[in-house]
């Protein structure tokens, strides 16, 4: 039955395409564009005729006139995940349905400038922002993990502090964390409470509650059967998928710490599951593997609702990250390529191209929105400088020299400010920020 009924709805969205082709090819030919009309028709394969109309043109306008009562609709909706604070600070992000043409309200990230840096004993590899964009974690191969209070980074690089702070009490990483005996490989913050989950090349998945100064080790622990690369939490807190070197996706518990996997063999990956995000909502989450697939997933039953096959031409897949709206995808692979995925016509909507002029990537790296997803952000591996487009239109902007001595091996965004962390091979991650100018009258 499912079959049958996807069949119908594929062939109801074919009968909709030829019937737009053909509002398209009468207008034309009203509009006196007759080699034009002649050509798309050819194109689009239309063997009915297309008498010049102008219907088209009536629907259009019929449209732009109850936009303004869409959009209210659209703006008296809860926002997705976004506190009141973050509703202020960042607005409603990407839709490309109502705002393809708006300027950016966000700074360009060429103008982000270090503000605090911290090392560890080896490279680093994985970071974190909290959903409050108040705190951020690193790790590194070296098996450790620092949180660190983003005020305190910004307060210890300013200028106009006039008095040094008390080194205990001011100091930015506020807990250091030893559990893990291999490389910490993936961090992620519990969107509710003071959880910090991390995944490993030691086979496990931890969880550590920072709320407590002394706190060193974990306080629950999730034993996988190889190394972890990826996870994500549900927005309620309640679940967390985890991607392995394994090609089935699990999800977990993270009260029970019990395992669930879908249960058809055929919609799992066939290789290792490198990228993993829940949307804001909860009601769908995705996967990306070395197989060069994207998988969505319904965020209840945990079937496989979609799979965008050869997603960056067969290349592995780097990072994939929701807009807030849940209407697209944004993802990297190996390829050097960033694409935004419209998720109701499981299409790529825009590339965004010249990251990389190697060609083909060594390593992973993360493609990111800016807290406003006005800008969409991207590390050059050859040269260790950050790539920046506008999301709408793919408008490239100039480049920011990220200062690492090594490749950047992992970047991510703050969610509600202009600030974001690289961590690299240099044994380093760096705190980045764009302070704001104050003007005095």
């Amino acid at each position: 039955m499912s079959e049958l009924s996807e069949n119908r709805s594929s062939a109801e969205v074919l009968r909709r395409q030829e019937a737009l082709y053909r509002l398209i090819i009468s207008q034309l030919y009203y509009d006196g564009h007759h080699p034009m009309a002649i050509t798309l028709q050819s194109s689009c394969n239309v063997v009915e005729p297309c008498p010049p109309s102008d219907r088209l043109s009536q629907l259009v306008q019929i449209g732009v006139a109850h936009e303004p009562d869409r959009m209210k609709r659209m703006e008296n909706q809860p926002s997705i995940g976004l506190n009141p604070i973050q509703e202020i600070l960042i607005g409603p992000g990407l839709d490309l349905e109502f705002e393809s043409d708006i300027d950016p309200s966000a700074p360009e990230p060429a103008q982000y400038e270090t503000a605090y840096v911290t090392s560890h004993k080896s490279p680093c590899r994985a970071g974190a922002f909290s959903i409050d964009g108040q705190l951020c974690a690193t790790g590194s191969v070296d098996a450790s993990i620092k949180i660190l209070d983003v005020d305190r980074m910004l307060a210890k690089s300013s200028m106009e502090s006039a008095e040094p702070q008390n080194d205990q009490q001011g100091h930015p990483v506020i807990r250091t964390l030893y559990d893990h005996i291999e490389e910490v490989t993936c961090l992620e913050f519990h969107p509710s409470s003071p959880i910090l989950a991390s995944g490993s090349n030691d086979k496990t998945v931890k969880m550590f509650d920072y709320s407590k100064s002394s706190v060193r080790k974990a306080h629950k622990t999730i034993q996988e059967s190889t190394l972890v690369r990826c996870l994500s939490f549900h927005p309620s807190g309640d679940f967390m998928i985890v991607g392995t070197d394994h090609f089935v996706l699990r999800m977990y518990d993270t009260t029970t710490t019990q395992c669930f996997v879908c249960c058809l063999p055929t919609s799992q990956h066939k290789q290792a599951i490198t990228a993993v995000k829940y949307s804001q909502d909860g009601r769908i989450y995705c996967s990306g593997s070395k197989d060069g697939d994207i998988k969505l997933w319904d965020g209840v039953s945990s079937k496989c609702v979609a799979t965008f096959n050869r997603a960056h031409d067969g290349a592995e897949i780097s990072s994939l990250t929701f807009t807030r709206n849940g209407k697209y995808l944004l993802s990297s692979g190996k390829d050097s390529l960033v694409k935004l995925w419209e998720l109701s016509s499981a299409r790529c909507l825009i590339a965004y191209t010249g990251a990389g002029s190697m060609g083909q990537q060594v390593h992973r790296a993360q493609a990111v929105f800016n807290h406003t997803e006005d800008y969409v952000l991207f590390p050059n591996e050859a040269t260790t400088s950050l790539c920046a487009w506008n999301s709408r239109n793919a408008a490239r902007q100039n480049l920011l020299s990220l200062g690492h001595n090594g490749v950047v091996r992992h970047l991510c965004h703050a969610p509600t400010s202009a600030a974001f962390l690289t961590c690299s091979d240099d044994f380093r991650a760096r705190f980045w920020y764009k302070r704001q100018i104050h003007v005095s009258a």
